[in-house]
């Protein structure tokens, strides 16, 4: 018999029990769907957490004295580099280079009348352009310009915690570079919003030259932050600029907790994957099943008419198959219109829980991502299981003899 008069009795037998095929077939696409959408999220948070934490916190490369700790966030001559200018200008004239700019980290207290809580103190070169999310997360008041002195930006979510208002004068405590403890008094010129609470929540920011001068490191600073045309020239760029007293970091180290953490992820969603994929081969092998005693006369008169075993094993796995198919098919349509939802609008997380993310620089809004070659392989791997477990009905449907299938009910 041609494979293809297999394909035209299976597929009237899909169509004849229209309303089992369509159950089955629907259930077999949001499986799908569900899959898909677990891998899109996987794509999406991984390549927009780090973008964003590029974009925002890491650049693609950052350049330290080689004794730098940014966990002790360090203000001692040794821990620092010198001249920013004269960094910024060796860094910009290699061609793999967008950008570049010194940055000086530190910690302290932000003090009110009512309370105070711990801070880190961010020192910037205003103009610089990697500094525009900054720029354009101002909400309330005005942004600083590199010759402001006594004024300095506060995150607009730890302003709401501690009653922070425009105009308002705080005091600053901190360690300065001899270890010294000391503090001063600024006005609140400007609240940011960058759209992330582990850093809304936490940082205030001066002028570079304030805060070198605050901290009493002359023209010293902790980082050079750079950002590259192609993330991927991040080690050729580092080897040109790195010498024996410095340290390079590349975006992957800066971002090794972000992608470390996304892979671990993997392995519960490879679970999850299995789970789904193990649910709907269960249930298209129970409607096959089901299809196989409600046309055991249908079976026996195929074998008495000269169908072998093999011929009917072969005509309940494309049965399968089609099955399988068609809820792929749907499928697809679902899980690509759940996706475009996901990657468009994203699904939106409250601040609260976005703050609680130690390590991360992470959003109110988590995006997915058009993961199409996991989208086929899913596709592909839910057939071949499909057809594997369509094997039983398959073979208990062979195995029937026809006398016996002509008696049953």
């Amino acid at each position: 018999m041609a494979i293809r008069k297999f394909f035209s009795i299976a597929y009237r037998n899909l169509v004849r029990n229209g309303r089992r095929t369509t159950l089955t077939a629907l259930a077999v696409a949001l499986g799908l769907m569900v899959v898909f959408a677990m891998a899109s999220l996987i794509d999406g948070m991984l390549k927009t957490m780090v973008a964003d934490s590029i974009r925002i916190s890491t650049g693609h490369l950052q350049i330290r004295s080689a004794t730098y700790d940014e966990n002790k966030a360090s203000l001692l001559s040794k821990d620092l580099l010198q001249d920013g200018e004269a960094w910024v200008k060796q860094a910009e004239a290699l061609p793999e280079v967008q950008s570049a700019t010194p940055v000086l980290w530190s910690s302290g207290l932000l003090g009110t009348p009512r309370e105070s809580t711990g801070i880190q103190i961010l020192g910037i070169d205003t103009d610089a352009s990697y500094h525009e999310p900054i720029r354009e997360g101002i909400v309330a008041g005005e942004y600083l310009q590199n010759d402001d002195r006594g004024k300095i930006l506060v995150g607009s979510m730890l302003a709401d915690q501690m009653g922070i208002n425009i105009g308002q004068r705080v005091s600053l405590a901190a360690s300065n570079a001899n270890g010294q403890g000391q503090e001063d008094v600024f006005t609140v010129v400007g609240l940011v919003d960058t759209g992330f609470p582990s850093i809304d929540q936490h940082r205030v920011i001066l002028p570079m030259e304030q805060a070198q001068s605050y901290s009493g490191v002359g023209n010293r600073f902790s980082s050079l932050i750079i950002m590259l045309n192609d993330g991927e020239n991040a080690e050729a760029v580092a080897a040109v600029l790195a010498s024996p007293d410095t340290q390079y970091l590349t975006w992957r180290d800066l971002n090794s907790l972000i992608l470390e953490s996304v892979e671990t992820g993997l392995i519960y969603y490879y679970v999850l994957y299995a789970i789904v994929f193990l649910a709907v081969g269960v249930l298209i092998a129970n409607t096959l099943l089901m299809s196989v005693f409600a046309r055991a006369r249908e079976i026996g008169i195929l074998g008495s008419l000269g169908m072998n075993r093999r011929q009917i094993t072969l005509l309940f796995l494309v049965e399968g198959v089609l099955l399988a198919v068609l809820g792929i098919i749907f499928g697809w349509i679902l899980g690509l219109a759940l996706v475009a939802y996901m990657t468009y609008v994203g699904i939106a997380i409250p601040a609260e829980t976005a703050s609680m993310v130690e390590g991360f620089t992470m959003g109110t809004t988590i995006y997915g991502g058009f993961a199409f070659s996991d989208f086929i392989i899913l596709s592909f791997l839910l057939l071949v299981i499909v057809s594997l477990v369509s094997l039983y009905p398959a073979w208990f449907a062979a195995k029937m003899e026809p006398v016996d299938a002509l008696h049953a009910l």
